[in-house]
């Protein structure tokens, strides 16, 4: 019998949609399901909402929940992470508000940037612990990571375990969509070729097929600039279009905080231009936190039944392949081992990988158009820098990180953002390991 662990489960929405999606297969439909969390009020929330998506399906999973991580993977086929250490508070709200002190603005804060390095450092330990768990519980089992930063992450990961692990995402799925609402043309008629690494991937081919041959779809693309009908929450892409000459996979406020062009503290008419919304990410949890109860009591109503759509995530598509031999080609986030040429061997990139009974076979993209990768490269220094701090507890690295993230070294000077770094790591205390 397969058993998917899911770890961090407590994510309620999230792991019902992944869930959703794994039991409509038949071939999973009787899979043992394990629901870990450390909160166990969500926990069994999670549960009731599980048993209540199987009952919507008509299937028969072996649905258990437990708050101990190692029992929940002990034997496990699959393990599917979408944790956040340190939650909204303390963690995010200290990666926002202790920057905005020293006159550093961000969106989301979870990839790049300063945010996005924190949240990499106290992620890092986490997973590497559940790592030491599955290769002494499963070491045979495919990790499934959904958590941000997803390269940071993957790429300890990487390094430091041999567990299989896949970095996923719905940014490059989700990107074409939109796209294709923006065009008018159906996402089923449309094929497309991505690669990058993870939120800085950028579709190299968009076309549809025609009767004789393909249609290259970046006309219309472009047909939406000069058409003056950029949608105002994206902006920011479709100006990286103009400039670039392709169309990038994550949003416009991801996107900003990626690069030096866009949020500037002395240039407000750039954020008004682009429509960037500055601490846009704590909004969010905000409003889910207050919604939550609500929510909360809608989902565990006995008499409310869910109603189950497939989503877009490649999860569950992936253990399917995996387990009956199905090929599809996913994207996923993997180490660089030769499959873009220029850019550095071993980062985490984001290629067309196959999936079948095979495992996870990603695909050879070869050489990005050198611009393009020259703006990936930037980025991937800052994950390197993370990674190495994470991985030797160096915390020289952590501030060259810093110094080398292009958003934070547009802002600040080496002396503010030393002193960010400092006031960042005593504001976290045990959420982080001591660095020397």
């Amino acid at each position: 019998m397969t058993k998917i662990t899911f770890i961090g489960a407590g994510s309620t929405v999230f792991a019902k949609n992944l869930l959703g999606d794994i039991l409509s297969f038949p071939e999973l439909a009787e899979s043992v399901i394990s629901l870990h969390d450390i909160d166990a009020e969500r926990l069994q929330t999670s549960e009731i909402v599980a048993r209540k998506v199987a009952q919507a399906l008509d299937v028969h999973p072996t649905i258990e929940a437990t708050t101990d991580r190692r029992a929940a993977l002990d034997g496990a086929d699959y393990a599917i992470c979408m944790i956040q250490v340190g939650g909204y508070e303390p963690a995010t709200v200290v990666d926002f508000e202790i920057p905005k002190r020293h006159g550093l603005r961000q969106t989301i804060g979870d990839t790049l940037g300063i945010g996005g390095i924190m949240r990499g450092l106290r992620t890092i330990p986490v997973l590497l612990e559940m790592c030491r768990d599955m290769e002494a519980l499963c070491p045979d089992v495919t990790f499934l990571n959904y958590v941000n930063p997803m390269a940071i992450n993957c790429w300890a990961i990487s390094r430091a375990s041999p567990i299989k692990t896949v970095g996923l995402c719905h940014s490059v799925q989700g990107t074409a969509e939109q796209l294709a609402y923006d065009i008018d043309v159906p996402i089923e008629e449309i094929n497309y070729l991505c690669a990058g690494i993870n939120h800085m991937a950028f579709y190299l081919r968009f076309e549809r097929k025609i009767d004789d041959g393909f249609e290259d779809l970046y006309p219309r693309i472009w047909q939406v600039i000069e058409e003056d009908r950029v949608p105002s929450s994206n902006r920011v892409r479709y100006e990286i279009l103009k400039r670039l000459g392709y169309f990038v996979t994550e949003s416009s406020e991801h996107f900003a905080e990626y690069v030096p062009c866009f949020i500037k503290r002395d240039r407000p008419d750039l954020i008004e231009r682009f429509g960037i919304p500055l601490d846009e990410y704590p909004r969010r949890c905000e409003a889910q936190i207050a919604g939550w109860e609500a929510l909360r009591a809608y989902l565990e109503d006995p008499d409310m039944a869910l109603a189950v759509e497939r989503t877009h995530e490649y999860g569950a598509y992936i253990i399917h392949s995996l387990e009956t031999g199905t090929p599809r080609v996913i994207y996923g986030n993997v180490p660089n081992h030769g499959l873009i040429d220029n850019l550095p061997q071993n980062c985490i990139v984001e290629v067309p990988c196959l999936v079948d009974r095979n495992g996870i076979q990603p695909t050879h993209v070869g050489s990005l158009p050198p611009h393009l990768a020259a703006l990936m490269r930037t980025n991937i220094n800052v994950q390197e820098l993370t990674v190495e701090a994470a991985l030797t507890f160096k915390r020289a690295h952590i501030y060259h990180a810093a110094m080398l993230d292009p958003h934070t070294g547009a802002e600040l000077d080496l002396d503010q953002i030393w002193n960010l770094v400092d006031d960042l790591i005593e504001a976290h205390g045990d959420w982080l390991p001591t660095y020397e």
